[in-house]
């Protein structure tokens, strides 16, 4: 089975903004980078088509021209940054910031989740996802989720997920 990965395209927010599961604007250049993932997508023929609830997934989803057809996951939203949540990431006066950098695969931050814990959620539905007849899925998410999909397929591992993270617009494909 083979997955096609589309995160979202470009969001309008203050660079190093912590955004995570918040609904955050898209930049003004949304069409363009929208088009150019439609016409990624022009001629493939998708069994199953998921995506993440959050609007800048929900939104070039539809841009694609997936309607009813879409399943809309919860647990294909990105990592849960609970308190930090849009903030600035040299903003945060947290206790637990350092020992999320020490640790942030098993660390949640405060009021959110760990990367393990976005790792499980993701796995889980891979898991459902793998036991369909299906040939090609397309799977409208975010970077942290795609990262997570690569540990779960073995082209990376927990502790380099992040070495490496998807362009806005970009399609990853994988087979599991």
């Amino acid at each position: 089975m083979k997955l096609y990965l589309i995160r979202h395209t470009s969001v309008d927010v203050p660079q190093g903004t912590c955004y995570g599961q918040s609904n955050v604007p898209l930049k003004s250049t949304f069409e363009e980078e929208a088009e150019v993932v439609k016409q990624k997508l022009k001629g493939i023929e998708f069994d199953a088509v998921y995506s993440s609830p959050l609007s800048r997934c929900r939104k070039l989803a539809r841009y694609c021209g997936f309607q009813e057809d879409v399943q809309w996951i919860d647990r294909l939203k990105e990592m849960y940054f609970g308190e930090w949540e849009m903030m600035n990431w040299d903003h945060i006066d947290d206790e637990n910031i350092e020992s999320w950098y020490e640790n942030w695969i098993h660390q949640p931050t405060t009021g959110g989740e760990s990367f393990k814990m976005l790792y499980d959620r993701v796995a889980s539905l891979l898991d459902e996802i793998k036991k369909e007849d299906y040939k090609n899925v397309a799977i409208f998410t975010h970077g942290g989720v795609i990262n997570c999909v690569k540990v779960y397929t073995g082209d990376s591992t927990l502790e380099n997920a992040f070495d490496t993270v998807p362009a806005y617009g970009e399609i990853v494909c994988l087979n599991i």
